[in-house]
Formats: C-alpha cells, structure tokens, sequence
C-alpha cells in the first residue's frame, strides 16, 4: 500500500484545480481526482470577478487568464423605450489591479489551472472515481476506481469534496444539503448574435422576465441566457427558439446564429449545513449552489480553495494547530449563506411573475434605475460585493487587533488592497507577510519573529501603505489581514503568532 497523503482533492474542476495550485505551492502531498474523462469543454461560468484574479495572482496564472479573456467594464441595460450604458467597476475598485469583470469560459479557467500543475509534474487523474470514504484512525481510507475498472485503496489525512452538487465525498461524510429548487426553466446558448454591440454585456428587463447576452469570444462570441418562454413547451433547445425569444424580448432583435453549445437548465437554491466534518471538507458546488446572477458561484468556490489551501498545508506540516481548520468553515460559511441570500433577491426581482415586480420591471425601472446609477457611492458598495471585494473575516477567529487600531485603513479581517506602488504583488509569496510601516529607523534591523523567519517573510513599505502612521500588519497567505496594531510594541502580534502559526 502506497504511503498516506496529505490530502485528497475530489473533483478537478475550478475549485479543485485552483486547490491543488495552492497545496503544490506548499509542496503538500496531495492527489487530485475527478470521474469525468475530460476538463470541461463548454463554456459553462464565464466571468472572474476581480478579487478572484487577486487571490490566483501570486500563482503566476493571472496574467494568462487576462490574456485569454474580455476585459468587459461596460453594462448596457435595456429598459422600456430606452438604454442605459451602466460603466462597471468604474468607482469604488481603485485598491484592485483588475478593476473590470473578466469574461472566460470556463473551459478556458480550467485549462489555464490545469496547464500550470502539468508544467509541474502533477497529473490530475481523470476518469477516477471515489466509490468510499471511511475514517480509520488518524486516515481516511478512500477506494478509488479508475477507468479501467481497476480499484485501489487510497489513505489521505484529509478529503476535500469539489465534485459539485451531486458531491460524493458530502454524502460519505453525511452532510445534509437544504435548500429548494425554482420553478423556472432557463436557456442558455454560446452562439453568434449580429446587431448587438461588442464590449458590453447586454441585459433586457421584459414583462416575462429577464435576458442576457454576455461576451465570450471564444468557444463563440456571445453567452445567450433567458427564461423559457411561459407557456411553451420544455423540450429540445433549438435555434428557432432562441431567435423566437431575441425577436420577442428585445427592440434590437439581433439575428442569432452558429450555435456552438445549446442547453436548458433549472436552478437550485443549496447549502450545505457545514462546510468541514472531521476529516472531510467542502468546497465550491459541493457547498453551495445557487442562482448565477452576479456571476458569484465559480468564484465563491475559487475563494473557498485558496480559504482552505494553506491552512491545510500548514496543519499537515505541522507548522499550525489544528484549530486553525476550524476556521475554514466559520469563515466561509457566512460568505457562502450571503452568496444564496443575494443571488436569491437578484433573481425573484428578475424573474417573478408576480404583478408589482413585473410592473416594476417594465414601468418603474425605467425611472428608478437611472436615478439609482447615478448615486455613486451606492453604486461602488454594489459593484464591491459583486467583486467580491467586499468579502472580509473581521468576526472570524483567526483575526484579531492590538490594542491600538489604526484610525484609517483595512481593518483586521479585512482584504489586503493594493497601492500604486503594487503591494499586492509585492507580498504575493507563500506564507505570511509582515508589513511594517513608517519610518525605517522605527522598526529594528530584525525583528523578533521567533524563529518563524521562514514561515513569515517581513516587508519595510514606509508610506506606501493603505495606513497612516507607524503601523505593523501580518497578512495571511490568502491575502487577507490576520492581525493589525498601531506602532511598535510587537507583544500582540507575537501572541498572535504563538496561537496560530507556533514556532518551531
């Protein structure tokens, strides 16, 4: 029987794939697992919100997602009788380095993923199936069958679940997944549509509900999204009935063509009643699925990865306790429940077919929403949640503040943003990193650290910080604020320390 693993990732799509990136940065023995036979080849979620593209930078694979995708900051709502051209992200995002909302197909997400473990020697074991999962002990003992029928027992400290709604590793945990379907049947087609202006997403607020088109440029060059039309028939998605509803719904009545992908769908409103049972955790759809209004689920599942990543690598390498996975869930568990809550309001107000929302769509939107468009402030708190840079852990255990707080600045829990000197990237290493700030003859020549200095990696960056003052910052792995104290007195911060990351 082959040596225990640190960990087993189930299910190698973005969650999965973006998981294995952060445990390979750790060098944290892992295998990676899915029974499909290949990587998505539709394009299926086709945006990256911006703080999701912070969190995959320090990987190297930003640069190459950015390349491959659209770089959409426009929105053109199509109201009664006339059109709104929303800017996105164009307030409220100057602390990101990717200040727009990023259309790629999925399909294009995953081959980035999958092309940085293979240029480092990871396989991701396709057509690999996990048939049980049993705790033994310290270990989990998971049988595994291949595609050609072979089985083999696996033993791992740790199984991560990211194989989506139907999870196999949520039901062998015995993890229960509430929540309720909508009623309503959607369409959705990757296709060519002339008429429509290029880049900017297109939305059409109707009586019978909403429409979209999105920019893809690749496999095709629009995303296609409507509610079936009420009354009709569900059957097989057609062209005609596509072109049917863009004629219906919209003034423009773009001519629809060269479908590459055609599918219907029902949407579910899911959660699961914990995210981590003993050795077991969830990730991704396995934790949460939910409407796709604000593009929010892959990148939820994207963020919950790289939430559980290095605490795992740091467990296993015995460098933290193991209440630091506790906080796995009780940090990612309210973001996901927030998640659900969102999408759900977006989508009744969108689709209901109740009289005050339908006559709101078609008579008071037109009024309201340019009134609510120009409310910049308003405006910016919106577009921050749906970049999901709004997402922070200040109630979370795993973050905590001395006794004197900056007045101004992030706060403990709080995103690390970026600067114009590009303080993101400048931390972007694995392991923590100290920030100090203010004067350099303020802070000694070496800190005292404990013996950590190679698990924390400490950065003079003066005034070139996102606070005022002499101010000292430890900045977890996954870019968020761990701990936070005004000027030089390092008592609380070492205590923080002493707690989550012990010295050797």
């Amino acid at each position: 029987m082959t040596a225990p693993l640190d960990v087993l990732v189930v299910g190698a799509g973005p969650t999965g794939l973006a998981l294995a990136t952060q445990l390979l940065s750790y060098a944290t023995p892992f295998r990676i697992v899915d029974r499909s036979l290949d990587r998505a080849r539709e394009s299926r979620a086709p945006a990256i919100q911006p703080r999701t593209l912070e969190m995959l930078a320090p990987f190297g694979v930003t640069d190459d997602l950015v390349d491959r995708g659209n770089a959409t900051v426009g929105l053109h709502l199509h109201l009664t009788r006339r059109v709104l051209r929303v800017p996105v992200f164009d307030v409220g995002c100057d602390d990101t380095p990717y200040p727009y909302l990023l259309f790629l197909p999925q399909s294009e997400t995953e081959a980035v993923l999958s092309a940085h473990l293979a240029a480092r020697d990871v396989t991701v074991e396709r057509g690999t199936e996990l048939l049980t999962a049993e705790p033994e002990g310290d270990l989990v003992s998971c049988r595994l069958r291949h595609g050609d029928g072979s089985e083999e027992t696996v033993r791992a400290r740790y199984v991560v679940g990211c194989d989506g709604a139907h999870s196999t590793v949520r039901t062998r945990a015995g993890i229960a997944f509430e929540g309720y379907a909508y009623p309503q049947t959607f369409l959705l087609a990757d296709l060519e549509a002339d008429g429509l202006e290029p880049g900017a997403a297109h939305t059409y607020m109707t009586a019978a509900g909403l429409l979209f088109f999105f920019p893809l440029g690749t496999p095709a060059t629009w995303r296609m999204i409507a509610m079936h039309p009420p009354g009709a028939s569900v059957g097989e998605v057609t062209l005609d009935l596509l072109q049917r509803i863009a004629d219906d719904w919209t003034p423009d009545k773009p001519v629809l063509r060269d479908p590459v992908w055609m599918t219907s769908f029902r949407i579910h409103n899911r959660g699961a009643t914990h995210y981590r049972k003993g050795p077991f955790f969830l990730a991704g759809d396995a934790a949460h699925i939910h409407s796709p209004a604000g593009g929010q689920g892959m990148n939820t599942g994207i963020q919950d990865a790289l939430n559980l990543g290095w605490k795992l690598a740091h467990v296993c390498r015995g460098a933290a306790p193991e209440e630091l996975l506790e906080t796995y869930e009780a940090e990612r568990a309210p973001v996901g429940h927030g998640v659900r809550r969102l999408t759900d309001r977006a989508f009744t107000v969108g689709t209901s077919s109740h009289p005050a929302l339908r006559l709101a769509r078609t008579r008071l939107a037109p009024h309201v929403a340019p009134l609510l468009l120009r409310a910049t402030a308003a405006r910016a708190r919106l577009f921050r949640t749906v970049s999901e840079l709004a997402v922070h852990y200040r109630r979370g255990p795993a973050s905590g503040t001395g006794p004197h707080r900056p007045r101004q600045g992030p706060r403990a829990g709080d995103r690390l943003p970026d600067t114009p000197a590009g303080l993101q990237r400048r931390v972007a290493g694995p392991g923590y990193h100290l920030l100090l700030t203010g004067p350099g003859d303020a802070w000694p020549e070496d800190p005292p650290l404990g013996g950590r200095h190679g698990l924390v990696s400490v950065h003079r960056i003066g005034t070139q910080s996102p606070w005022p003052g002499i101010t000292h910052a430890l900045v977890r792995p996954d870019g968020y604020v761990g701990y936070l104290a005004r000027g030089t007195d390092l008592t609380g911060l070492r205590a923080y320390l002493d707690h989550w990351l012990p010295a050797p």
